[in-house]
């Protein structure tokens, strides 16, 4: 039996809220240790979710760049300082734990290779300084290519009209179902209405190895792709080359811009996630194999990957 006040709510509006009641108290506010709240919210605020009871959050790597003691702050008000386990650049993606006795409501990953155009979602986080604020929308755009704040281009990325601002980076961007299907990363300036976040199936992996090794050293080949659904074979999709680093390996072994990869080291490629995830234990320095189609003809070429430069380094 419903109470009159639910009555008074449509079904969108129920949505919106039970999934705020379910994900909110996972998000957190962070800001350098010792701020306070006003002076930290336009330069050095974001926003992060634990993933795990006992004190793992995820965040942006930009969020925790430019901080060097972090401290987190619940939606009850309480205050902890937090530790950095690891982060990376490549995906702007970080994880930071808190070392208490007690544990932490956690949010649960959902899948994004699920998605689809148009799907409700909802932004969870602090944007310019205002602590805990929710907005919605939909799915608006897939596989999109985004320059993160260190000049890398950051791949696979989820496109959504939910309102986010400085702030809301590091914070979840949550299905219906109250899962995290991506972690929100940036709006794009001079546009209204674009937003972006990062995939819960690329922040999953990340989370994973960045909490065991405390980094990724992955395998560097030197191009930009997105995903391209083919023709021939049919129903088949590949990745696209778009951009190619004339230093690099890919460069250096012949590959140009219109090549649509299909093949690394042996196994077929469909998405960024894949790719990343093959480079992220394949070792630099060793030969690797890929397969592209070029003007519809099965082409086999070898590159000597590197290891994948930091940051200041390029």
């Amino acid at each position: 039996m419903t109470t009159p006040e639910e009555e008074a709510l449509d079904a969108y509006s129920r949505t919106v809220i039970r999934v705020v009641e379910q994900v909110g108290p996972a998000v957190v506010s962070i800001r350098p240790m010792g701020s306070s709240q006003r002076r930290a919210a336009v330069e050095l605020m974001g926003s992060g979710f634990f993933i795990a009871p006992d004190g793992y959050l995820l965040t942006n790597s930009h969020v925790i760049r430019p901080i060097r003691q972090p401290e987190v702050t619940l939606i009850d008000g309480r205050t902890f300082p937090a530790r950095v386990i690891g982060q990376d650049p490549v995906t702007d993606l970080a994880v930071l734990r808190v070392e208490h006795e007690g544990t932490f409501p956690a949010a649960r990953l959902g899948d994004s290779s699920r998605l689809r155009l148009g799907q409700l979602v909802v932004a969870i986080g602090n944007p310019l300084g205002f602590q805990f604020t929710v907005s919605a929308g939909i799915i608006s755009g897939l596989g999109r290519a985004l320059q993160g704040p260190g000049g890398r281009i950051i791949e696979d990325i989820i496109q959504t009209d939910a309102a986010l601002n400085p702030g809301n980076s590091g914070g979840p961007l949550v299905d219906s179902r109250g899962q995290v299907i991506g972690v929100c990363v940036a709006t794009l300036l001079g546009a209204e209405n674009i937003a972006f976040a990062i995939p819960s199936h690329t922040a999953e992996w990340v989370a994973a190895l960045l909490i065991k090794e405390g980094r990724i050293r992955r395998a560097y080949l030197g191009l930009v792709v997105q995903v391209r659904p083919l023709s021939w074979p049919p129903e088949a999709v590949g990745l696209e080359i778009v951009e190619v680093d004339r230093r690099g390996p890919a460069a250096q072994a012949g590959l140009q811009e219109g090549d649509i990869l299909v093949r690394v080291g042996g196994q077929p490629v469909s998405s960024l996630g894949e790719l990343h995830r093959f480079l992220a234990h394949w070792p630099p320095g060793q030969p690797l194999a890929v397969q592209v189609l070029r003007h519809r003809q099965l082409r086999t070429f070898t590159l000597i990957p590197q290891e994948l430069p930091s940051p200041a380094s390029r």
